[in-house]
C-alpha cells in the first residue's frame, strides 16, 4: 500500500469553496428570509459596502429588489447549487423559482469582511429549461 505524503494529501483534499460554501449560502438564505419578511433594513446588512455606497439606504436597496429581482423577494423556491472561485472571487449560484414557476439562476459575488461574508453583486443568468 503507498501513503500520499502529508503535505500532498492536504492539497489534495483542500477545497477552499468548500470551507466556505455553509457561511456564504447562509448569508444569502438570511438576505432572502429578510426581504420575505419585509425587513429590508435587515436584508441591507448582507450587503457589501460597495452595495451600500450604490443604493444608499434600505428603502432604496428594497424598491430595487421589489422592482428589479421579484424572483428573490417573493421565491417559492431557493436551491443553492454550485460554489465557485472565478477571477479571485467567491460566485455562489442559486436557483430561484417565483411564484409563476420560473427558474432563475443568480450569481452572488461575494466578499468577506470582518463581520462575516456579504454580497457584492447578484447577476442573473438563463436558467436551462427543466423539461428539455
Amino acid at each position: 500500500m503507498r501513503l500520499i505524503p502529508t503535505a500532498l494529501a492536504l492539497f489534495l483534499l483542500a477545497d477552499p469553496a468548500s470551507a466556505q460554501e455553509g457561511p456564504i449560502q447562509n448569508t444569502i438564505r438570511a438576505q432572502i428570509q429578510a426581504f420575505q419578511d419585509d425587513d429590508f433594513v435587515r436584508a441591507f446588512t448582507f450587503a457589501s459596502p460597495n452595495i451600500h455606497a450604490l443604493f444608499g439606504s434600505p428603502e432604496v436597496f428594497g424598491k430595487m429588489v421589489r422592482e428589479g429581482y421579484p424572483m428573490v423577494y417573493r421565491p417559492t423556491d431557493v436551491a443553492m447549487l454550485e460554489l465557485r472561485f472565478i477571477g479571485g472571487a467567491y460566485w455562489q449560484r442559486v436557483r430561484v423559482t417565483d411564484a409563476k414557476g420560473r427558474a432563475y439562476w443568480l450569481d452572488y459575488q461575494m466578499i468577506e469582511r470582518p463581520e462575516g461574508w456579504r454580497i457584492n453583486a447578484v447577476q442573473m443568468q438563463e436558467a436551462p429549461d427543466v423539461g428539455a
